[in-house]
């Protein structure tokens, strides 16, 4: 929810309209996820930030990309390429590489070196001096210990509350770091022949499992071997009960139970009602496997020591009967007639301007009494309004002038009759059956039916609260299932990345300040920790230009290949055109430029090099000696590390003949231009 439970506000009422990039798991979860959230909050408030048809909307922008996929973007991005790589701490998270004139920019905000049960770790540490690494502070203070200790911890805790006949309560996110949970939950409840029952209870919990069954080959090895060896799906979980409403929990009554239920911050949703219930009871268990956010009840828990007594507020949302019924569709008949005339008057304005201002033609027709009168045998059946008069053509202007049918005339233009897209639409109720699909298949018809009658329920209601107060006397305990790599790992990976420049954001100010000054003493980098909505200046210090060479230019260069590009040297003037006549042309010959060498040598390569020549070679005082005489080595300010100086390679010896054959040894390391 941290990176997209905004999206649907933002393009509603911030006017964002630019395509969102996502992996196919963030598409399809993210739109589970955000209808939770919406269903957790309407039950018990009148929210409207925004609709569900808004989370649609927002979801119809997303380009779905695969990992390592380098994507060119168009129009304003021309020249960006971007690629997702594995982030390692929700199913399809992300690190974004960008890059653009030969420069990447890595976006790595919530990453896990660790590999887990159904995630691989991060490839962060794979990049190699970026220009520029945005990264968090999320974790900087804390250190994590290790997996299986930490993993046997959580399954003691709630063997020992159960064993007393106390439930344990784990408020969750809706298809986030839950999925770690439900797999180490299972596996053992599986192994030990564990007799209580597991529930996972959110509104989507059934589709979410769905889903995240066919998506197998985005999670780790480990599940994709096992899958493809003996077609086991771990998700087919055998010892977890999937519900999206507490009847099942009711049935129960106080016998020893695991619910795991969303929300994670206790706000809102089934985790807040299940909390109410079991806070009185000292044998239960609240067991918070995340930090809560600042002002929510989730985090006043977690504080030491913990509250004793909490004001929480009670919601539910009820049908209106009488009266408020009553007024309420009076109220919504006439917000009908209101669109009704406003869409009529619009029409009519429409008309009128595709026919023009024929003031004769909008002139009504008069009609002669004398023709009109009615004779003294007419019919009794006739009436002084019953006038037919052969060849009536009713003004062009008039607005369905034969009641009640309303006709509407075509606009024509040079190539025929003008489309109108709206008789191409899907109506109304057949976007209710396919459940307000997104670009393409939408959620493949994956709602269960709860779910989906609690999408689709437009029964007019209201919401009642109540505020009452709870003793807490459960047991409340914090275990970091979270999923971020820990402070000394993000250290490590910071050093190793070695970016040129390094950006800090979403930590605590103490965290931030913490990792900032580690890295400006110890890596020597450029490091920014910018305020919320502070703008920070990162340009490139690389000046690097785009040209357009004509081909008779190109045929004339003499390229040579370099890795999957090739190299030229060309001499050019960055001006205008001289548009005056040269009277002395050019020479034919271009003046000669100093040698250019081109590469990175490493001076453990060329030892290993030169030993294959049968040189004998080692290394003394930080340079290589090339046997009795000769001295190799790198000088210059790059050498040092995080730094971008420049860099030289020098020989050391007598002119004899060993200095000529290690120089043109060394030549032949680089590509020479």
């Amino acid at each position: 929810m941290m990176h997209l439970g905004a999206l649907p506000y933002a393009m509603k009422h911030l006017g964002l309209s630019a395509p969102v990039y996502a992996t196919e798991p963030v598409f399809r979860l993210g739109l589970l996820t955000m209808y939770d959230h919406f269903l957790s909050r309407w039950q018990v408030s009148d929210f409207d930030l925004f609709t569900l048809d808004d989370v649609d909307a927002a979801f119809q922008n997303v380009v779905r990309l695969k990992y390592s996929q380098n994507y060119l973007l168009n129009d304003k991005g021309e020249g960006v390429v971007i690629a997702p790589h594995v982030a390692g701490h929700l199913l399809g998270g992300t690190v974004w590489k960008i890059t653009k004139d030969g420069e990447d920019v890595v976006y790595a905000v919530d990453f896990n070196h660790r590999k887990e049960r159904h995630l691989n770790g991060t490839v962060l540490g794979s990049f190699v001096r970026p220009a520029v690494l945005i990264t968090d502070a999320y974790n900087a203070l804390n250190n994590q210990g290790y997996r299986k200790k930490q993993d046997q911890d959580f399954i003691e805790s709630l063997i020992k509350v159960l064993a007393t006949g106390g439930s344990v309560l784990l408020p969750v996110d809706t298809a986030g770091r839950v999925l770690e949970l439900l797999l180490l939950l299972d596996m053992y409840w599986d192994e030990r022949r564990l007799q209580y029952p597991i529930y996972f209870l959110t509104n989507v919990s059934t589709s979410t499992v769905d889903y995240v069954k066919s998506f197998l080959e985005w999670m780790g090895d480990q599940i994709a071997k096992s899958f493809e060896s003996s077609r086991a799906n771990a998700f087919l979980l055998k010892k977890v009960t999937l519900i999206i409403n507490k009847e099942e929990l009711e049935k129960l009554g106080d016998a020893p139970k695991v619910v795991l239920a969303s929300m994670a911050s206790l706000e809102v949703g089934f985790s807040h009602d299940i909390f109410v219930e079991m806070a009185n009871e000292a044998r239960n268990l609240v067991l918070f496997t995340e930090k809560g956010q600042f002002g929510t009840l989730a985090r006043m828990l977690q504080v030491d020591p913990p509250p004793k007594a909490l004001k929480v507020t009670m919601s539910k949302r009820i049908p209106l009967v009488g009266n408020e019924l009553k007024a309420y569709e009076e109220e919504q008949e006439r917000i009908k007639k209101e669109k009704s005339l406003k869409a009529s008057l619009v029409k009519e304005e429409e008309l009128k301007a595709s026919h023009g201002s024929n003031t004769k033609a909008s002139e009504p027709m008069v009609i002669d009494a004398s023709s009109s009168r009615k004779s003294v045998n007419a019919s009794h059946f006739g009436g002084n309004n019953d006038i037919l008069i052969d060849g009536f053509v009713p003004p062009l202007t008039s607005v369905a002038p034969m009641f009640p049918f309303f006709e509407n005339t075509a606009e024509w233009d040079d190539f025929g009759e003008v489309i109108n897209p709206d008789d191409y639409m899907m109506k109304q109720e057949e976007m209710d059956n396919t459940l307000m699909l997104g670009p393409g298949d939408g959620l493949d018809g994956r709602i269960d039916d709860g779910s989906a009658r609690l999408l689709l329920d437009s029964t007019p209601s209201k919401v009642i609260s109540n505020e009452m107060t709870v003793q807490v006397k459960c047991s409340l305990v914090y275990m970091d299932f979270e999923g971020r790599s820990d402070g000394r790992s993000v250290k490590s990976i910071i050093a190793h990345v070695a970016p040129l420049k390094l950006i800090l954001v979403h930590g605590s100010a103490e965290a931030t300040e913490h990792l900032k000054m580690h890295c400006a003493k110890n890596l020597d980098l450029h490091v920014y920790a910018p305020q919320i909505e502070e703008t920070i200046d990162v340009t490139s210090d690389l000046c690097a230009y785009k040209v357009q060479l004509s081909e008779k230019l190109m045929s004339n260069i003499i390229s040579k290949k370099l890795g999957e590009h090739e190299i030229a040297w060309v001499d050019a003037e960055v001006g205008k055109e001289d548009e005056k006549l040269i009277l002395l042309p050019p020479s034919s010959t271009p003046p000669p430029h100093k040698p250019v060498l081109v590469g990175d040598l490493k001076l453990s390569d060329f030892k290993q090099f030169l030993e294959n020549k049968g040189w004998q070679v080692e290394f003394a005082g930080g340079a290589l000696r090339c046997g009795e005489y000769i001295m190799v080595r790198k000088v210059g300010d790059s050498i040092l590390k995080g730094s971008t100086g420049s860099q030289q390679i020098v020989i050391e010896g007598p002119l004899c003949e060993d200095y000529y054959k290690i120089r043109e040894l060394l030549y032949s390391q680089f590509y020479l231009l």
